[in-house]
């Protein structure tokens, strides 16, 4: 019941992270840069496509260019494909 109640307690933080991303009030490099607990696990496509103006395709792109897969997790991203990831965001 706890690790239940954990995951529904990560889902929802991560719901309302992406709205306040959709809405502008976090911005996706800082959340790169120093990621919180609860987003380690989640994808990096799925942050970068909740940003307005980024869409699958651009997401898939600048993934591409930084080479990270679409499945990694902001967890597991390393110093570099996270610096390249927040530099090709910021353009």
């Amino acid at each position: 019941m706890r690790a239940l109640s954990r995951a529904n307690e990560i889902r929802s933080k991560r719901a309302k992270l992406k709205r306040d991303l959709k809405a502008g009030k976090v911005k996706v490099e800082v959340l790169l840069r120093d990621p919180p607990d609860y987003v380690l696990s989640a994808k990096a496509f799925d942050m970068i496509v909740a940003v307005p103006k980024y869409g699958r395709v651009k997401a898939n792109k600048i993934l591409t260019v930084c080479r990270i897969s679409p499945s990694k997790t902001i967890g597991g991203l390393s110093a570099r494909q996270r610096g390249e990831l927040v530099s090709q965001l910021r353009r």
